[in-house]
């Protein structure tokens, strides 16, 4: 089982009182459990130009898109992460390259270009975006049970799923046969969607948590993380 934290990450006294706010109760096997019993897989998306394209393909995309909304039968959402580009790996690398330039003249060049870099992106506020499709599935759409199993679902939503095996495979197909519709609607696109896996889920969630930090934590090995 994993948690938005691992206990390097866990040092402060409110840790504990912070997850009590949180709806996410545990992370496993590609999917988001959260603490009403439902069930999230969310999908990395690509971006195309849009404004590049022809008028042609432009109006193809837009009806494209309408006929992949009107095709779903279940709620999707679509998220924007905005955050301050991290160029410090990249600067590294030039200093990297610099050091082991041995042409005088080449070696000055490659640091104006450094000087140059790091003054753009402090006086420019540059975002990294990424695009993700969350994807839901609740036990209780599932037709195959009664009255009284659904109501077991909805008051024990996670001692059900994480008792019955079975349950929980049941449902994580379905939700992955929805993002299989997803993939195959959108690939017309030209977007390309990959699910993500734990630590990929685990690593956004704590970022979501912490909009602050400026770089991504090492969550470390997910499956030496507990749910507190």
């Amino acid at each position: 089982m994993e948690i938005l934290h691992s206990n390097k990450l866990s040092g402060q006294n409110n840790a504990s009182a912070t997850q009590i706010f949180l709806d996410v109760a545990e992370v496993k096997e590609d999917v988001i459990i959260l603490k009403n019993g439902s069930m999230r897989a969310i999908m990395a998306v690509s971006a195309i130009n849009f404004d590049l394209k022809s008028t042609e393909e432009q109006d193809a995309i837009i009806m494209q898109y309408q006929a992949f909304l009107n095709s779903l039968d279940f709620p999707v959402q679509i998220v924007i992460s905005s955050r301050k580009l991290n160029i410090s790996d990249y600067l590294d690398f030039i200093e990297k390259k610099s050091r082991q330039q041995k042409n005088d003249l080449l070696k000055f060049q490659i640091s104006e270009y450094q000087n140059f870099i790091q003054q753009l992106v402090s006086v420019s506020n540059i975002m990294d975006k990424n695009f993700y499709i969350v994807v839901p599935f609740s036990p209780v759409e599932n037709e195959g049970k009664g009255f009284l199993g659904n109501m077991m679902d909805h008051f024990n939503p996670r001692k059900s799923i994480q008792a019955k095996r079975e349950h929980f495979e049941t449902y994580k197909n379905q939700l992955f046969q929805r993002l299989d519709h997803i993939t195959a609607s959108l690939s017309g696109i030209g977007l390309r969607l990959t699910p993500l896996k734990t630590q990929e889920i685990v690593e956004l969630l704590y970022n979501s948590y912490n909009p602050n930090l400026f770089t991504n934590p090492e969550i470390g090995d997910v499956n030496n993380l507990e749910i507190q």
